[in-house]
């Protein structure tokens, strides 16, 4: 008679002591967005004890349709920062795209979509020509883009001048096709009496497409490669002019989008707006964990860095207290934030 031998769960093997186990805390403590987010909630607090109109919900309402419309060209910034690059042109880029598209209906009878479309070509345009002298003299990004950015602002007036005879454009409401064009880009809508701008929908959903990308995707491998190392990715087959060209024409489409905005919303638009916001772009990646050096960074970081900077914006406002510091706090804000990135980049590189 055979009897059947019970043999058993066999044991676990042991565990290498060499290897290490983090704890969940640990980490998140490693993401490059912790920072930014411990900043919102500690400036959010802040705003939310001094200053009583802070805690209205249309006052965040305002808050957050202030940072969707740096949000969206930070998305981009982003991108480009953890690619290893940067564009010093993206704000006047916003303008370029917001005349462009005015003009060019306005003067030539056109419709709106006439404008949009022909903006957007001068957008990606403007984002290829940055990329292709990058990757192709091999110049900085930051001496290519501020080169850029003068050219631009110098076009942006003096072709205003000529066309108008004025700093602005004309008002192009009336022209066919402005109020479909409203709705896609400057439309708003209400929820529980609170009006909400349509900005803030195409942000979050831009930040999560772009995290998708960059998460999910070979292409988003190619970015953290590129950004950490080109010659290395080179040498692996990634194509590192073609995902840094991509990247400025990113930038270049998130611009005409914002600019896009910029004219529904106010139906024309000043030749030297933008002056100053592609740092503010900056800024936010920054804070929301981007290097300058590349290769390290996230989507999610710079919108909750946008979100500081409209916190910020409109809460110094609403506290009563003199504007005039609010450029103080975005320097000491960026100081802070490269400092406590640095402090996390080097925590995340030890616990490897």
């Amino acid at each position: 008679m055979s009897q059947t031998v019970d043999v058993g769960t066999p044991p676990a093997p042991a565990r290498d002591e060499r290897v290490a186990r983090k704890s969940p805390l640990a980490r998140l403590m490693t993401r490059p967005e912790i920072g930014a987010l411990a900043g919102a909630i500690v400036i959010y607090l802040i705003f939310f004890i001094v200053a009583p109109p802070f805690r209205d919900v249309n006052s965040l309402a305002s808050v957050l349709y202030v940072s969707s419309t740096y949000g969206i060209p930070a998305v981009a910034v982003a991108l480009l920062m953890i690619g290893g690059e940067f564009d010093l042109s993206a704000g006047v880029a916003v303008t370029s795209s917001a005349l462009v598209a005015s003009m060019i209906s306005y003067q030539f009878s056109a419709n709106m979509f006439v404008g949009v479309l022909v903006a957007l070509v001068v957008a990606l345009a403007i984002g290829f020509i940055n990329g292709y002298l990058v990757v192709k003299t091999g110049i900085p990004s930051f001496l290519v883009t501020l080169g850029t950015f003068f050219m631009l602002r110098g076009l942006n007036l003096a072709i205003t001048k000529i066309v108008t005879g004025n700093v602005g454009t004309n008002d192009v409401s009336n022209i066919a096709g402005f109020e479909a064009a409203k709705k896609i880009f400057a439309s708003e809508f209400s929820i529980g009496g609170v009006n909400i701008r349509i900005t803030l929908l195409w942000w979050l959903l831009f930040v999560i497409i772009a995290t998708w990308v960059l998460v999910r995707t070979h292409i988003g491998n190619w970015i953290f490669a590129v950004g950490g190392s080109a010659p290395s990715s080179r040498a692996v087959g990634v194509p590192v002019n073609k995902v840094k060209i991509g990247l400025f024409m990113t930038v270049g489409f998130m611009a005409w989008f914002t600019g896009m905005h910029i004219l529904f919303a106010f139906n024309t638009v000043q030749s030297g707006l933008g002056l100053g916001n592609e740092f503010i772009y900056i800024v936010a990646a920054v804070v929301g964990g981007c290097l300058l050096t590349g290769g390290y960074g996230s989507v999610i970081g710079a919108a909750i860095g946008a979100f500081i900077f409209g916190m910020a914006n409109q809460g110094i406002v609403y506290a009563g207290w003199n504007p005039d510091w609010f450029y103080f706090f975005l320097g000491a804000l960026l100081l802070g934030a490269i400092l406590l990135n640095n402090f996390i980049r080097l925590r995340a590189e030890a616990s490897r």
